[in-house]
């Protein structure tokens, strides 16, 4: 491990996890049985359910982690394993990026999903982003063998894909606040977005 990795461990992994989950429980509907799609290690899943004890949280992945803090059954990275319906919500938190065809993935969401579909993902927008992008999967991805496409898309980019699979934006956050000071300043900007669709 790098120190720039062992740095990101120690000083922005937790904060970020915190933050999304807390972004999260806003987003999910009230006794939702919720299917998180590239879980990785379960964390943020986890701390949802601890908000939300309502909520029921299962984990699929294409690299099952035996750390993971949620039960993770494995998926191929392209077919959800699941009946129609079988969901209330399906969320991928910083998945689709990293997917060939994110649009085959949402519509496969959209298929399990009853209630609704919640992303936070990356939008390439300002000032050297992808350049900055990149480098955020480096340090947060990298050591863990997760596919680094770079698969960006511009926020004009995401609503055609949403509108393509028959998806529409409900709720959107797109300041979360994920870093701490002085780091928010280069790696939050207006990279980041929440949606429920």
């Amino acid at each position: 491990m790098t120190l720039l990795e062992t740095a990101h461990g120690a000083y922005v992994a937790g904060r970020r996890a915190r933050v999304i989950a807390a972004r999260l429980a806003d987003f999910v509907p009230v006794d939702a049985d919720v299917l998180d799609v590239g879980c990785g290690d379960g964390v943020i899943a986890w701390l949802l359910a601890e908000r939300r004890p309502d909520v029921c949280v299962t984990g699929v992945d294409v690299l099952v982690r035996e750390d993971a803090r949620v039960p993770v059954e494995p998926f191929d990275g392209h077919t959800l394993p699941f009946a129609d319906d079988a969901f209330d919500v399906v969320q991928f938190i910083d998945v689709l990026h990293h997917c060939e065809r994110p649009l085959e993935l949402l519509a496969e969401a959209r298929r399990v999903a009853r209630t609704a579909v919640i992303i936070k993902d990356h939008a390439l927008q300002g000032v050297l982003a992808e350049r900055t992008l990149r480098l955020m999967d480096e340090v947060g991805n990298r050591r863990h063998g997760v596919a680094l496409p770079y698969n960006y898309l511009r926020p004009e980019e995401w609503m055609r894909a949403f509108e393509r699979t028959g998806l529409t934006v409900e709720q959107h956050v797109d300041r979360l606040g994920l870093y701490p000071w002085p780091l928010g300043a280069v790696f939050d900007r207006r990279l980041h977005f929440m949606m429920r669709l």
